[in-house]
């Protein structure tokens, strides 16, 4: 089965939390299948109209994640709507973290093309732990789905 693409950077949506409600996202970089998402709470009964959350920046989201549009070709992440203008300098590709599984468990500082938010540009070493960087990883809707619902309750 085929979806259309039926979002563009700079389109807003709602996503489902597990335990009830809505949150809301921009998809500020969208690349085949992949777009870098900043989401905000709070915890919204319904979804939003666009003027109600038009005003939202990149310094208030709870995260920004790298995720698959999966919940947005399919339907299940609801399209609030575009953006009435989009400004990429506002909404910047942050640098994340990525932390090796194995022995010696060495941390990293991830950097990604401001273009296409699936191409790594480049990593570096990191010594310290970097809490305030989200991790590089590729979510999945239904990953970052509880990932915000962890956030948000």
């Amino acid at each position: 089965m085929r979806f259309k693409i039926n979002y563009k950077e700079g389109t807003w949506f709602a996503i489902p939390l597990r335990e009830g409600g809505y949150g809301v996202g921009v998809a500020a970089r969208a690349k085949r299948a992949c777009i870098l998402a900043y989401l905000f709470g709070p915890r919204r009964e319904s979804v939003p109209k666009l003027d109600e959350i038009s005003m939202l920046k990149a310094d208030s989201a709870v995260i920004v994640l790298r995720v698959g549009d999966l919940g947005l070709v399919n339907g299940k992440w609801p399209i609030i709507g575009n953006a009435q203008s989009w400004n990429y300098s506002d909404w910047p590709m942050p640098v994340f973290f990525r932390r090796e599984v194995l022995p010696p468990f060495r941390k990293w500082r991830v950097y990604y093309s401001d273009t296409e938010p699936n191409k790594t540009i480049k990593e570096e070493l990191e010594s310290n732990e970097r809490p305030d960087l989200s991790e590089s990883g590729l979510y999945g809707s239904g990953a970052a789905e509880i990932k915000l619902t962890k956030l948000l309750s």
